[in-house]
């Protein structure tokens, strides 16, 4: 808690949004963020790698019709740990991405919100989260990309054509077209939209829920109560960020596909067509992205409050 005589003596120094929280967005405030970042995203991904897997061969594959559907052939084709193929780069890419992406985002959040400065601060407010997240990721995705390349590899490749064990595969990335960064532009195309939407939208639906919905001071609700508008607001603008970041999923998946090697991604582009590119497993993808996005807020949030940090969302 910030003392009388600190308060006074923060008062005549200029405005700092860092000092005006509780506790202070100080440098462990930040690596807490970060810690929190990586079990948000690294659990989350790596907990749903046969959906990814599933939801990664539907795009290339037309005999993968279903979610359900796909992962039943998936076993009977190739056995039930095929399901799980690419889960050690998913932990390691991921949990740098959420390194990156809350850490970061939490450190560009507080610069531009300063940048604006007090008396512009609530008024853009909009605009930081949108500017914050779309920075945080710029960086995050750097992280990511040779991670992401060596999963989608393992987990589309035809059975039998590359390695499904980790140390194997990381032995013939050479065999991956434009590894280590080949697919950072359409990954910069897929995730930055995707992360501004879902930090745009969760901090917005955060901040409805408490002005409309639960209208008393933050702290008079429980932990769980406020943990349950977390996941909410998480997974309702998680289905926003499946919609927006979809075209360019299917892109980065399409990469993979040994027929497209050497191909430009306005190629493959032109080939998938307007509507392949928006739907083929949109369904999946809006299943799988809602789900992960409200637990990755709870995961994040969970951690915070174990910190004694509070909750994220609309402040």
């Amino acid at each position: 808690m910030i003392s009388n005589r600190e308060a006074k003596k923060r008062a005549k120094e200029p405005w700092d949004v860092r000092l005006t929280h509780n506790p202070p967005h100080d440098v462990r405030y930040y690596q807490l963020c970060a810690v929190g970042g990586i079990l948000s995203c690294g659990i989350t991904h790596t907990s749903i790698t046969p959906i990814d897997v599933t939801k990664c061969k539907m795009p290339i594959y037309p005999t993968y019709v279903g979610m359900f559907s796909g992962m039943r052939l998936i076993a009977q084709e190739e056995g039930a740990l095929a399901l799980m193929k690419g889960w050690a780069p998913t932990a390691i890419g991921y949990s740098l991405l959420g390194l990156g992406r809350f850490g970061l985002y939490e450190i560009f959040k507080d610069i531009y919100s300063n940048i604006a400065g007090k008396d512009r601060y609530e008024t853009y407010k909009g605009g930081i989260y949108l500017a914050a997240s779309a920075s945080a990721e710029f960086f995050a995705d750097i992280l990511l990309c040779p991670w992401e390349m060596v999963k989608i590899k393992m987990q589309i490749s035809e059975h039998g054509t590359y390695p499904t064990t980790f140390g194997a595969a990381m032995a013939e990335t050479g065999k991956i077209n434009g590894f280590p960064f080949g697919s950072l532009v359409p990954l910069w195309t897929r995730q930055i939209p995707y992360t501004m939407a879902k930090f745009y939208f969760f901090e917005r639906i955060v901040e409805l829920f408490y002005l409309k919905v639960f209208t008393h001071p933050r702290k008079s609700y429980s932990r769980s109560t406020q943990l349950g508008i977390t996941f909410a607001s998480g997974y309702a603008a998680g289905v926003i960020c499946a919609i927006v970041s979809q075209p360019a999923d299917n892109l980065v998946s399409q990469m993979g596909k040994p027929s497209n090697q050497g191909k430009s991604f306005a190629a493959i582009a032109r080939e998938q067509g307007v509507y392949g590119l928006f739907f083929n497993g949109l369904g999946p993808r809006v299943l799988m992205i809602g789900t992960l996005t409200g637990f990755q807020w709870w995961i994040y949030d969970t951690w915070k409050t174990a910190m004694g940090m509070g909750t994220s969302g609309g402040h």
